[in-house]
């Protein structure tokens, strides 16, 4: 029969044993962090390190949003809409002609959310010097404008095109529709 003091020099033991090793004799303190690279280091159980990874901290990025241009920076892109009306819009350096279309509630539909993976984003360039300070078309994007509709020798995706320096005064319109193909179009109906 067991003692009060066997019981309790049991249970210290098992404490003990149980801070350092898990029941599959794996470490429990198996990762440690630090603060600040000064401070000591710092180990967590188990538990802690699952929650400290899912509680991490990085930074943000603003996907889909333009910055609105400081004074003096400005670069100009006007788009000619399906009704030939144009739009002047004033641009930051590093925006993309989708996310302006957008912002500025012109109808681009960007379906693909601007990851190079269908032809919503169409666009046609005006003046063929401005297309030809465009860099090259990638694979991707050249086999999703094969899928265009009204596709032309001056045709580029709107989410590839980056607003820079060179594309200052840039004109495109906005073909008359566009061909958004899915998976599901091209299954076989019961």
């Amino acid at each position: 029969m067991a003692t009060p003091r066997s019981l309790a020099r049991g249970f210290q033991r098992l404490h003990i044993s149980s801070r350092s090793l898990s029941h599959f004799g794996r470490p429990l303190l198996s990762t440690c962090s630090r603060i600040k690279s000064s401070s000591p280091l710092i180990y967590h159980s188990r538990a802690t390190a699952s929650l400290l990874r899912q509680f991490s901290t990085s930074p943000s990025r603003e996907h889909g949003h333009i910055h609105p241009p400081k004074p003096g920076e400005e670069l100009y892109v006007t788009f000619v809409d399906k009704e030939g009306k144009e739009h002047k819009l004033a641009v930051s350096e590093g925006d993309n002609l989708l996310d302006i279309a957008q912002a500025h509630d012109l109808e681009m539909e960007g379906a693909c959310g601007g990851s190079c993976a269908c032809s919503t984003c169409h666009v046609i360039v005006l003046d063929e010097d401005y297309y030809e300070k465009i860099p090259e078309p990638s694979d991707d994007e050249n086999d999703m404008l094969d899928l265009a509709f009204g596709l032309t020798e001056t045709s580029r995706l709107g989410c590839q095109v980056v607003m820079t320096k060179e594309l200052d005064g840039l004109r495109v319109k906005l073909p008359s529709m566009t061909r958004n193909l899915q998976a599901s179009d091209f299954s076989s109906k019961q």
